[in-house]
């Protein structure tokens, strides 16, 4: 049977994959392993979970769901209401929860939705503690009755807990800069726009206007036209976009050219370089990060370490080996001395502020890193189990060689689908595209199914 948590949760269509019987039957499991729900008997003391959400319709049947399998368990539970992601782990943590919980499929449509759980502290799970999650659903369980049941406020005022936190982070104003800021129809529609003014900001908020159905349509990092001509048309010096749950962010700067993760990054790590606050002189990426942020980091003295694609893996590796800065080219950008995982606006309040504190505009900032051409080419129908036979290894090694520092070759197997894809980046988009092409024939030839 196929593993139930993808990447970042439980996610599936809303009442067709994402039941409400699914959602309370995982909210029981995840109070028993991660907030010790039965204790009670023994120490007086009822477990505390947060649970938010993004504005999708179908959230609210989810949260109600969830939050009935949390307080069956005996878990006291606090409604924090329409919040994005990094929101809901830093109360997790602020707030001392056991655990939290944020009903969101982030940047996917608005029929899909997802539910990921959030340890004690913020962070997200390991993949071993979802599968023990997994493991006991639907298990045997002795419910609690009387005062041992979980009790239910709502917590909505603890939006501006969260608001204040982001903007102590920042060491510089941004008053006299004109933003706009794309919140996707999403979680982060009214607590982004209420912070940038804080911040000093000018702020024009488009898709700041949920209903329901419309996160993510035609608004945020996954559709950054609306934001390139609004920001062009009003003379805004940048703007900057979410996506459903905010956990990430992207930017534009004045002339509408996007600025990507990857450039984000680049910026935010040259900054805390001269300022002595990047831990280890490191950053931590992802190896689909583009060779030419690699390059442009070997040129300004900062070590960049790679791990697996998946912001999850990020976070480990920054955890693990003491390190502060950390992202994807999507516009995760996790910086660990704020927060707990990826967070659009505290991203967004940083890169402004490098920008405020400058005093050269976005583009001249992003210049620091030029992204070679990159050429993605997912080969289907083949035994992604192959992926290390011999001819292409070989074949891999020839194209690296023939590219030599100004390119690079990576071939990854999908995680889910008889499928591998092949990218491959050079100095010129037609030479990484006869290179990507040679090897795309070779795993069609070497690794048939």
């Amino acid at each position: 049977m196929a593993r139930l948590f993808g990447t970042d949760g439980v996610r599936g269509v809303a009442g067709r994959d994402l039941t409400a019987e699914l959602a309370m039957d995982l909210a029981v499991a995840a109070a028993h392993v991660l907030g010790d729900a039965g204790a009670f008997a023994a120490t007086g003391r009822r477990p505390v979970a947060v649970v938010g959400r993004d504005p999708r319709a179908s959230g609210e049947f989810l949260e109600a769901a969830v939050v009935a399998g949390l307080a069956a368990s005996g878990v006291d539970v606090l409604r924090l209401g329409v919040l994005p992601t990094p929101a809901v782990a830093h109360l997790t943590a602020a707030l001392g929860a056991d655990l939290g919980v944020m009903l969101s499929a982030s940047h996917n449509p608005a029929p899909d939705n997802g539910i990921k759980f959030l340890a004690k502290g913020g962070f997200k799970l390991s993949d071993a503690v979802e599968d023990e999650i997994e493991r006991r659903l639907g298990e045997e369980w002795s419910f609690p009755v009387g005062s041992a049941v979980g009790r239910v406020r709502d917590a909505y005022g603890e939006a501006d807990r969260y608001i204040s936190h982001v903007l102590t982070t920042m060491n510089a104003a941004l008053d006299g800069l004109s933003i706009v800021v794309d919140c996707a129809h999403g979680a982060a529609h009214m607590v982004a726009p209420e912070a940038l003014v804080r911040a000093g900001a000018r702020v024009e908020a488009i898709g700041a206007r949920p209903d329901g159905l419309n996160i993510n349509s035609g608004h945020g990092s996954t559709h950054l036209d609306k934001l390139q001509q609004v920001v062009v048309s009003r003379g805004a010096d940048l703007g900057v976009a979410y996506d459903g749950d905010a956990d990430r962010c992207l930017a534009v700067d004045h002339t509408g050219a996007i600025v990507d993760g990857d450039h984000i990054m680049a910026v935010l790590a040259g900054a805390m370089h001269r300022e002595g606050l990047l831990a280890k002189d490191t950053v931590v990426a992802t190896v689909m990060s583009n060779l030419g942020f690699k390059l442009a980091m070997r040129d300004a003295g900062i070590t960049v370490v790679e791990t697996a694609v998946g912001d999850r893996y990020v976070l480990e590796r920054m955890k693990s080996d003491g390190f502060n800065l950390g992202g994807e080219q999507s516009g995760h950008v996790i910086m660990l001395d704020h927060a707990t995982t990826g967070d659009g606006l505290l991203t967004s309040l940083h890169l402004l502020g490098v920008v405020a504190k400058s005093g050269v505009t976005l583009k001249e900032l992003a210049s620091v890193m030029t992204p070679l051409p990159q050429i993605l080419i997912n080969v289907k129908g083949v035994d992604r189990g192959r992926a290390a036979v011999p001819e292409l290894v070989a074949a891999v090694a020839a194209a690296e060689a023939e590219l030599g520092e100004t390119g690079r070759v990576l071939i990854r197997p999908s995680g889910t689908e008889p499928m591998i894809r092949v990218m491959v980046e050079a100095a010129s988009e037609e030479h990484a595209t006869q290179v990507a092409g040679r090897l795309a024939d070779v795993v069609r030839t070497a690794c048939a199914s």
